[in-house]
């Protein structure tokens, strides 16, 4: 059987920071699955990049956010090769969040919450290019960037582009 090739456009990120600490998970499904990763997800109609995060976080660890608590730190253009050869760009919005209500639990798609400490994260569990990008956001640097992966995004096809801002965009 062939693996199903997902495709999504616009997305978001949320990493929960606890002092010296990130929260993450588990992912078991989708793009990224079975690598430690934020919260997260599509954004859907209707919404934009803060309503999604928050619906995501949500949904995914019983975490409650409020746009207040949230900073944009990145937006991340992921170039996506598919298996047909045919490139397909992902635009996500990754967010620090610092202040937070309700329970931590585990969900069907994000299992194992963690905290990791900021500098000793799991990078050889992670989606390959967050070595690259993650550090920037965690030392709350803003950044835009370009990454360029192979089929099922399991690989890089070149070096990871990163450029410091001083603002982001809405979307």
């Amino acid at each position: 059987m062939k693996n199903e090739e997902k495709i999504l456009f616009n997305a978001t990120v949320c990493l929960p920071v606890r002092g010296d600490e990130v929260l993450l998970a588990m992912k078991t499904r989708k793009i990224g699955a079975m690598c430690w990763n934020g919260y997260g997800g599509g954004i859907e109609e209707g919404e934009n990049a803060i309503t999604g995060v928050i619906r995501e976080l949500q949904e995914e660890s019983g975490l409650i956010a409020t746009p207040d608590d949230l900073e944009k730190m990145a937006i991340v253009d992921f170039y996506n090769e598919k298996s047909d050869g045919s490139t397909y760009i992902c635009r996500v919005h990754f967010f620090l969040l610092k202040n937070w209500e309700g329970e931590l639990i585990e969900t069907e798609e994000m299992i194992t919450p963690t905290f990791f400490k900021i500098n000793d994260l799991p990078f050889d569990k992670m989606m390959p290019a967050d070595r690259e990008y993650f550090p920037y956001i965690l030392n709350k640097k803003k950044v835009y960037v370009k990454s360029y992966y192979s089929p099922f995004q399991k690989e890089l096809k070149r070096k990871v582009e990163i450029k410091e801002v001083e603002e982001l965009s809405e979307n």
